[in-house]
């Protein structure tokens, strides 16, 4: 069984993967054998990940992408293809958000908020499609939400681009079977991140979402790695189209006293 979780000679690409959650899978990816490409909008951010998986003996590069730009995302994937041959795995981390009632939504903060956590992975996944396509072992991993599946209080446009993007991953995982691409999603829990710690850390709505997690405790973001390595090898051969929630029970929860 443990060689069904090996990604020795793949190539993983990780976009969102400098920090937080997207960190955490791309130095998983290398620590299970794959070459790693972690990429972002933060150079510094870049070089510390990318040295992190050298030190694993990993290959990797660098260089900066924007996913709301799809020439940056295409000269990436073109980076990549020259210097490894190849991209088996393709991971869309990339995300955002930010606490604003509703009413006061503006529409160019709406869109923004999709532009990134939607059309992004939609760009990413339509470069990198001949790519997956070629390796004949194709791996999209997108990073979905809790707020896939349920709403959380004054961050709709969050929750509309997660909601998408779970939409997203099932179309892609219909279409894109016969060409030996699987499409997949993780939807994490909670876990303090850069993006959210201000949000959840000693606030009333951090306390009521530890209330409403049977595990009583926040994740942490190497607790995801395990179904990023599964969803990137040949143990999940036969699974495409599905969302592996890591929430420590939050979805399943009703009455938790």
């Amino acid at each position: 069984m443990p060689s069904c979780f090996d990604l020795s000679s793949r190539v993983a690409v990780v976009i969102g993967g400098t920090s937080g959650i997207g960190r955490a899978i791309a130095l998983g990816l290398a620590e299970q054998g794959a070459e790693v490409v972690p990429t972002g909008r933060r150079s510094n951010l870049i070089e510390e990940v990318c040295t992190a998986v050298e030190a694993m003996g990993r290959r990797t590069l660098r260089q900066l992408t924007d996913v709301r730009d799809r020439q940056s995302v295409d000269s990436l994937r073109d980076t990549i293809l020259q210097k490894f041959g190849r991209i088996d795995i393709l991971v869309n981390a990339a995300g955002f958000t930010f606490r604003q009632p509703t009413i006061d939504l503006r529409e160019e903060q709406f869109s923004s908020i999709l532009d990134t956590n939607l059309t992004g992975a939609l760009r990413s996944c339509q470069s990198f499609y001949e790519a997956l396509k070629a390796s004949r072992n194709g791996r999209v991993i997108n990073i979905a939400s809790l707020s896939s599946f349920v709403a959380f209080y004054e961050v709709t446009a969050y929750c509309a681009s997660k909601t998408a993007l779970l939409s997203l991953t099932r179309s892609l995982a219909c279409e894109w079977a016969e060409d030996g691409i699987s499409v997949n999603a993780i939807a994490p829990g909670i876990f303090p991140t850069e993006m959210t710690t201000g949000i959840i850390t000693g606030t009333p709505r951090g306390q009521e979402l530890l209330t409403r997690t049977p595990m009583r405790r926040f994740g942490t973001p190497d607790e995801l790695v395990g179904a990023a390595v599964l969803l990137a090898s040949d143990g999940a051969s036969f699974i495409t189209g599905q969302c592996i929630v890591v929430d420590g029970g939050f979805l399943a929860s009703g009455v938790n006293s």
